[in-house]
């Protein structure tokens, strides 16, 4: 299932090496800005070539990879892990990541400022 010719589209890429649940997840992740190939945002059907460095921002945490392989279909863990080189940071504690905003319960429905702190809490 290993393909080194040609080129192959970075949603497909990324999907295939299981850095996004599904491939329409990935193209969304793409079409949000949060893809990043040689430090251009990428569309989803942008084309990977071998060496590309691929910056997937998911959870609050980046993901920073170089594609050594291109591959189409999603594979094993261990076949995927042999189509890229990992350079990313560590990923930071639990501890430093904010918690969800919470809300007494029983206290109604939230106004649109109270989900508009819920929102900024959230975001990384």
């Amino acid at each position: 299932m290993v393909e080194d010719e040609g080129s192959v589209r970075v949603d497909s890429w990324i999907w295939s090496v299981r850095l996004a649940k599904t491939r329409s997840a990935a193209a969304a992740a793409c079409k949000a800005g949060h893809v990043r190939v040689n430090g251009e945002r990428a569309k989803p059907a942008q084309a990977l070539k071998p060496g590309d460095e691929v910056r997937v921002r998911v959870e609050g945490w980046e993901r920073v990879v170089v594609v050594t392989k291109l591959i189409r279909k999603r594979v094993g863990a261990e076949v995927a892990a042999a189509c890229l080189v990992d350079n990313s940071p560590p990923r930071p504690a639990r501890e430093f990541v904010a918690a969800p905003g919470v809300r007494d319960r029983g206290a109604g429905r939230p106004t649109k400022r109270d989900r508009r702190e819920m929102e900024q809490l959230r975001r990384p």
